[in-house]
Protein backbone atom coordinates (compact mmCIF):
# COMPACT_ATOMS: atom_id res chain seq x y z
CA UNK A 1 0.00 0.00 0.00
CA UNK A 2 2.81 2.39 0.86
CA UNK A 3 4.64 1.59 -2.37
CA UNK A 4 1.50 2.41 -4.37
CA UNK A 5 1.28 5.87 -2.68
CA UNK A 6 4.92 6.58 -3.51
CA UNK A 7 4.38 5.63 -7.15
CA UNK A 8 1.25 7.83 -7.36
CA UNK A 9 3.09 10.73 -5.70
CA UNK A 10 5.96 10.46 -8.17
CA UNK A 11 3.49 10.27 -11.06
CA UNK A 12 1.74 13.45 -9.85
CA UNK A 13 5.07 15.27 -9.54
CA UNK A 14 6.08 14.23 -13.08
CA UNK A 15 2.72 15.31 -14.51
CA UNK A 16 2.92 18.65 -12.67
CA UNK A 17 6.46 19.19 -13.99
CA UNK A 18 5.34 18.52 -17.57
CA UNK A 19 2.42 20.96 -17.22
CA UNK A 20 4.67 23.66 -15.73
CA UNK A 21 7.18 23.12 -18.54
CA UNK A 22 4.45 23.42 -21.17
CA UNK A 23 3.15 26.67 -19.67
CA UNK A 24 6.42 28.41 -18.82
CA UNK A 25 8.85 27.35 -21.53
CA UNK A 26 6.71 26.78 -24.58
CA UNK A 27 3.84 29.15 -23.73
CA UNK A 28 1.72 26.14 -24.58
CA UNK A 29 -1.60 27.30 -23.20
CA UNK A 30 -1.19 30.96 -24.17
CA UNK A 31 -1.24 32.02 -20.53
CA UNK A 32 2.05 33.90 -20.74
CA UNK A 33 1.52 35.12 -24.28
CA UNK A 34 -1.30 37.47 -23.40
CA UNK A 35 -0.79 41.19 -23.42
CA UNK A 36 -1.62 42.79 -20.06
CA UNK A 37 -3.27 45.77 -21.71
CA UNK A 38 -5.18 43.71 -24.25
CA UNK A 39 -4.01 45.49 -27.42
CA UNK A 40 -2.05 42.52 -28.79
CA UNK A 41 0.13 44.89 -30.85
CA UNK A 42 3.91 45.11 -30.49
CA UNK A 43 6.49 47.64 -31.62
CA UNK A 44 9.65 45.87 -32.81
CA UNK A 45 12.79 48.03 -32.91
CA UNK A 46 15.50 46.66 -35.21
CA UNK A 47 19.26 47.23 -35.22
CA UNK A 48 19.02 49.04 -38.60
CA UNK A 49 16.86 51.79 -37.06
CA UNK A 50 13.55 50.58 -38.47
CA UNK A 51 10.48 50.07 -36.30
CA UNK A 52 7.63 47.78 -37.27
CA UNK A 53 4.25 47.39 -35.57
CA UNK A 54 2.29 44.16 -35.66
CA UNK A 55 1.45 40.87 -33.96
CA UNK A 56 4.63 39.16 -32.79
CA UNK A 57 5.01 35.41 -32.23
CA UNK A 58 8.01 33.37 -31.12
CA UNK A 59 9.79 36.07 -29.14
CA UNK A 60 11.91 33.47 -27.35
CA UNK A 61 12.97 31.66 -30.54
CA UNK A 62 15.94 32.43 -32.80
CA UNK A 63 13.44 33.73 -35.39
CA UNK A 64 10.31 35.69 -34.51
CA UNK A 65 7.35 36.16 -36.83
CA UNK A 66 5.65 39.53 -37.18
CA UNK A 67 2.30 39.72 -38.99
CA UNK A 68 -0.27 42.45 -39.71
CA UNK A 69 2.69 44.79 -40.22
CA UNK A 70 2.70 48.58 -40.24
CA UNK A 71 5.56 51.08 -40.19
CA UNK A 72 6.00 54.84 -39.94
CA UNK A 73 7.05 56.92 -42.92
CA UNK A 74 8.32 60.46 -42.48
CA UNK A 75 7.51 62.93 -45.22
CA UNK A 76 9.61 66.07 -44.88
CA UNK A 77 8.92 69.37 -46.54
CA UNK A 78 11.87 71.75 -46.45
CA UNK A 79 11.63 75.42 -47.20
CA UNK A 80 14.43 77.93 -47.35
CA UNK A 81 13.52 81.31 -46.00
CA UNK A 82 15.97 84.09 -45.20
CA UNK A 83 15.86 85.12 -41.57
CA UNK A 84 16.55 88.79 -42.32
CA UNK A 85 17.39 91.14 -45.15
CA UNK A 86 21.11 90.75 -44.49
CA UNK A 87 23.07 88.64 -46.93
CA UNK A 88 23.33 85.57 -44.74
CA UNK A 89 22.95 81.94 -45.53
CA UNK A 90 19.36 80.87 -45.08
CA UNK A 91 18.76 78.09 -42.60
CA UNK A 92 16.35 75.38 -43.69
CA UNK A 93 13.29 74.82 -41.59
CA UNK A 94 11.73 71.43 -41.98
CA UNK A 95 8.26 70.36 -41.08
CA UNK A 96 7.55 66.66 -41.16
CA UNK A 97 4.40 64.59 -41.42
CA UNK A 98 4.14 61.04 -40.14
CA UNK A 99 2.16 58.43 -42.00
CA UNK A 100 1.45 54.91 -40.86
CA UNK A 101 1.97 52.58 -43.82
CA UNK A 102 0.52 49.07 -44.18
CA UNK A 103 3.17 46.64 -45.40
CA UNK A 104 2.39 45.00 -48.72
CA UNK A 105 2.08 47.70 -51.36
CA UNK A 106 5.81 48.35 -51.77
CA UNK A 107 7.58 47.92 -55.10
CA UNK A 108 8.90 44.46 -54.24
CA UNK A 109 5.42 43.25 -53.18
CA UNK A 110 6.09 41.66 -49.77
CA UNK A 111 3.64 39.43 -47.95
CA UNK A 112 2.19 40.81 -44.73
CA UNK A 113 4.46 38.61 -42.63
CA UNK A 114 8.07 39.03 -41.65
CA UNK A 115 10.53 36.57 -40.14
CA UNK A 116 13.07 38.42 -38.00
CA UNK A 117 16.33 37.05 -36.61
CA UNK A 118 16.48 37.65 -32.86
CA UNK A 119 19.98 39.10 -33.27
CA UNK A 120 18.48 41.97 -35.31
CA UNK A 121 15.96 42.99 -32.64
CA UNK A 122 17.07 45.71 -30.23
CA UNK A 123 13.93 45.60 -28.10
CA UNK A 124 10.20 44.97 -28.21
CA UNK A 125 7.48 47.09 -26.67
CA UNK A 126 3.93 45.92 -26.08
CA UNK A 127 1.59 48.72 -27.08
CA UNK A 128 -1.32 49.99 -24.99
CA UNK A 129 -4.86 49.98 -26.31
CA UNK A 130 -4.94 53.78 -26.11
CA UNK A 131 -1.72 54.18 -28.16
CA UNK A 132 -2.00 56.60 -31.10
CA UNK A 133 -0.47 53.96 -33.36
CA UNK A 134 -2.94 51.27 -32.24
CA UNK A 135 -5.82 53.72 -32.70
CA UNK A 136 -4.61 54.54 -36.23
CA UNK A 137 -4.25 50.83 -37.08
CA UNK A 138 -7.75 50.05 -35.80
CA UNK A 139 -9.18 52.99 -37.77
CA UNK A 140 -7.43 51.73 -40.89
CA UNK A 141 -8.76 48.19 -40.36
CA UNK A 142 -12.29 49.62 -40.22
CA UNK A 143 -11.72 51.75 -43.34
CA UNK A 144 -8.83 50.39 -45.48
CA UNK A 145 -9.26 53.07 -48.15
CA UNK A 146 -8.17 55.79 -45.70
CA UNK A 147 -4.53 56.56 -44.99
CA UNK A 148 -3.73 55.79 -41.34
CA UNK A 149 -2.12 58.72 -39.49
CA UNK A 150 -0.99 58.40 -35.88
Amino acid sequence: MRRKRIILSVAYVVIAAVVVYAIVYTKGFGLLNKNDNGSGWSAVFLTNGQVYFGHLKGQNNQFSTLSDIYYLQVEQQSTLQPESTKSTVASPSASSNLSLIKLGNELHGPKDQMTINRDQILFIEEMKTNSKVVSAIEAYIKNPTATPTP
